[in-house]
C-alpha cells in the first residue's frame, strides 16, 4: 500500500523530501527491494530526474532501460529483464546484465546490480503491465509526447535522426498497446524558475527540486498525485 499524503499536499504538490520519506516507508515490492519505475516519453527527462531522486535517496542504484533495449528489441526485452535482473533481486541475489552499446550495436561486459533498499528502473516502458506487479511505485514524467520527442531530437542531433524516425512510431505503438500513465502513482512535472505551475486540481503549485536546490538551468520538479489514485 502506497503511503497517503495530506489534502494540502495534494493541492500544492509533493516536495522531494516528502517523496523520499514516503518511498522509504513503502513496503518492498521485489524481494526486499523497493523498485521504483520512472516512465515517460523519450526525451521527457527521465534519466535526469531518476539520477537526482537516486541522489536524494542516498545513492540508490539506477537501472536504465536504454541498457536493456537493443536496436532489434526496442520494446521486446521484458523476458530478459525479468530473468536477468528482477528474478535475482527478488531472491536477494546480485543481478548481472550486459548493457547494450547503441553505437557498436552489441552488448558490453556484464554489470552487477546488487539488491538495495531502493532501486530505480528508468526508461520508456518501465511501467508496462508485466513489470507493474514488481514496482513499489510508478512515476510518470508529465511532458506531452511531441514536446518530449522534440527535446530528444535536439539533444541527440542530426546523427540520431534516422533512429528517432524509427523510434517514434515504435513508441506510439507501445503506449497504445500497453499504456503506463493511467497506472502512475505520481506525475512529475518539470518547471523553471519564475514559472508558476498549476496542479492537477487547477490551483497554484509550489515546486521543489530533487536535491533541495534548483539545477544550473533553473529547472525544478513538481510531483503530483497520479491517475492511479493511490496518493
Amino acid at each position: 500500500m502506497v503511503p497517503s499524503i495530506s489534502a494540502g499536499t495534494r493541492r500544492s504538490g509533493l516536495v522531494i523530501q516528502q517523496l523520499v520519506s514516503s518511498v522509504r516507508r513503502t513496503p518492498p515490492s521485489c524481494g526486499d527491494v523497493r523498485l521504483l519505475g520512472v516512465d515517460g516519453h523519450a526525451g521527457s527527462g527521465k534519466s535526469t530526474f531518476a539520477g537526482r531522486l537516486a541522489e536524494a535517496l542516498g545513492g540508490a542504484p539506477v537501472l536504465h532501460l536504454d541498457d536493456i533495449a537493443t536496436h532489434a528489441e526496442l520494446f521486446d526485452w521484458t523476458g530478459r529483464l525479468l530473468r536477468e535482473v528482477l528474478a535475482p533481486l527478488r531472491e536477494g541475489r546480485t543481478a548481472h546484465y550486459r548493457p547494450y552499446d547503441w553505437r557498436a550495436r552489441r552488448f558490453g561486459p556484464a554489470r552487477a546490480l546488487p539488491p538495495a533498499p531502493v532501486v530505480l528502473l528508468e526508461g520508456v516502458g518501465a511501467g508496462r503491465r508485466a513489470l507493474r506487479p514488481h514496482l513499489a511505485l510508478l512515476l510518470w514524467m508529465e511532458l506531452p509526447a511531441e514536446e518530449a520527442w522534440r527535446a530528444g531530437r535536439e539533444r541527440d542531433g542530426e546523427e540520431q535522426r534516422e533512429f528517432w524516425d524509427g523510434w517514434i512510431p515504435a513508441e506510439r505503438r507501445h503506449f497504445a498497446e500497453d499504456p503506463s500513465r493511467p497506472h502512475a502513482d505520481l506525475l512529475v512535472r518539470r518547471t523553471r524558475e519564475g514559472i508558476r505551475s498549476g496542479s492537477a486540481a487547477g490551483t497554484e503549485a509550489a515546486s521543489a527540486s530533487v536535491s533541495g536546490s534548483e539545477s544550473a538551468s533553473g529547472e525544478k520538479y513538481l510531483v503530483l498525485p497520479g491517475p492511479a489514485g493511490t496518493w
